[in-house]
């Protein structure tokens, strides 16, 4: 049975504003690279998700330390799951994946720079060239924003802005910029910084969300900003996609 802090992760992510967090972060990745008939990792897969739905067209190999959650996994199509961490990417060879996914994993498996960098290296080292690094991170003015607007609380906005910022779920939020993941990594060039999360989030009214009416207009705005200033700047992710030379 999962504990009481990943049980309540695992139910939010099945709601309606989370499953639509995913469906675009997928057509993000699927404008960038067509995820059809590629190999793919998905390190810190969770419960699960990204990986299941990936390996429907795709061979996956997934990574996730937490044993909890590969127990509840997902996996109605077929993927290769592995428990580990760091230590588990050293297996495979050079120019092994076409694309690398690392969803909102960095800012929390690792407290110190040298130990990201560590990370992003390998992921480097196992793209083929040409290959997709899609990386999803948190935004830190989206955050603060979230807090004013939909939960209303200040103080915490506050205590975010003065760096007292921490995830109920995985701890604190190491944050890192965008621009740290093309000089941790081996020939890494960004390509796009895009919003997720943007303004279907802030609406107040739960109610409205699990409307299929609503999720189809929110869905189809949010994708047509998620490339646009200034709204992908007050997201509440940002999705780093990078291309291996």
């Amino acid at each position: 049975m999962l504990n009481e802090d990943l049980q309540r992760f695992k139910d939010n992510m099945t709601q309606p504003w989370s499953l639509m967090y995913y469906k675009l972060v997928r057509a993000q990745l699927n404008d960038i690279v067509e995820t059809k008939n590629l190999k793919i990792l998905d390190f810190g897969s969770g419960f699960g998700w990204t990986a299941n739905y990936l390996a429907k067209n795709n061979e996956v190999i997934a990574i996730e330390p937490n044993a909890e959650m590969i127990e509840e996994r997902e996996c109605e199509n077929n993927y290769t799951q592995i428990n580990g961490n760091v230590e588990k990417l050293k297996d495979f060879p050079d120019n092994s994946f076409d694309v690398v996914v690392c969803h909102n994993v960095l800012e929390f498996a690792m407290t110190y720079e040298s130990e990201r960098a560590e990370i992003v290296k390998e992921f480097s080292r196992i793209l083929k060239s040409g290959g997709i690094l899609s990386i999803v991170k948190h935004n830190k003015p989206g955050r603060i924003i979230f807090k004013v607007v939909f939960e209303n609380n200040v103080d915490e906005a506050v205590r975010f802005l003065d760096g007292d910022d921490s995830s109920n779920n995985f701890g604190k939020i190491n944050y890192y910029n965008h621009e740290d993941l093309a000089v941790w990594g081996n020939n890494l060039n960004i390509e796009k910084i895009l919003g997720a999360r943007i303004l279907g989030m802030l609406q107040q009214n739960n109610d409205v969300k699990y409307e299929q009416e609503w999720q189809d207009k929110m869905f189809a705005l949010e994708y047509k900003i998620c490339d646009l200033e200034p709204y992908k700047n007050i997201a509440f992710c940002h999705h780093v996609l990078l291309r291996k030379g």
